[in-house]
């Protein structure tokens, strides 16, 4: 039997259609508007609980909620389950924007404020609206969605800038030297549009990072392209 895919539903449900994205973005606004400052954490759903990099990615969330950030994930679990953790271990408020899937994605139990959207997109200005900083640990194919349209959105100068980490050098080696040698060397981008462009393996040098930003406007830590 055909899959019918809600894009094809879209003819049948326009209007409806209209009123639900305004609906969703409303309550996003209303539910998120006393978050700030707040640092919003992406990353994989299917890191189990017992990698190391769970408990590093705890450890950050932690770190910056002490010194008084709220810390927003995409509310699930993995990498976002390990953000919402560390959050609420520092007392501080732990969002989670979670998302309808036909494979359910079952909120974590570390976000004290949940909201389930039905649209991607209205998710993604959520998580990028409220964000004092942006920090990327390893993922599939919707963390690489989410980086390259935060890089975007401050290229095109429709969000003003805010440092962007790459956590774990190893990780996203391939994906710089890729970005380095195939698309910057070809005029594709330019290397101003990775300005604020980090890489970190130590997560006190992520929170340093995302706290000297917050204070004096500078970031920390040699630029992603440089990165050997």
């Amino acid at each position: 039997m055909p899959i019918d895919y809600e894009i094809n539903q879209m003819a049948k449900e326009e209007s409806w259609r209209m009123f639900r994205i305004i609906g969703e973005l409303v309550e996003g606004f209303d539910s998120l508007a006393d978050i700030v400052p707040a640092v919003t954490i992406y990353g994989s759903a299917r890191l189990p609980p017992e990698d190391p990099l769970y408990r590093q990615v705890e450890e950050i969330a932690y770190h910056l909620g002490k010194v008084g950030f709220s810390i927003m994930t995409g509310g699930g679990p993995g990498c976002m389950e390990a953000a919402n953790k560390g959050a609420k271990r520092a007392g501080v408020k732990s969002i989670g924007l979670n998302i309808s899937l036909p494979e359910e994605q079952v909120p974590n139990p570390y976000a004290d404020r949940s909201i389930t959207f039905h649209h991607f997109f209205v998710r993604k200005v959520m998580l990028v609206k409220y964000a004092t900083a942006f920090i990327i640990t390893p993922g599939g194919l919707g963390t690489l969605d989410e980086l390259t349209e935060v890089l975007t959105l401050m290229q095109t100068q429709k969000i003003k800038p805010f440092p962007v980490i790459l956590f774990k050098s190893d990780y996203w080696r391939g994906f710089l030297e890729w970005l380095k040698g195939t698309v910057l060397a070809c005029g594709a981008i330019s290397e101003e549009d990775f300005e604020l462009l980090r890489v970190f393996d130590n997560p006190a040098d992520v929170v340093n990072a995302v706290v000297t930003w917050d204070t004096r406007q500078e970031v920390t830590g040699i630029k992603a392209l440089h990165v050997g």
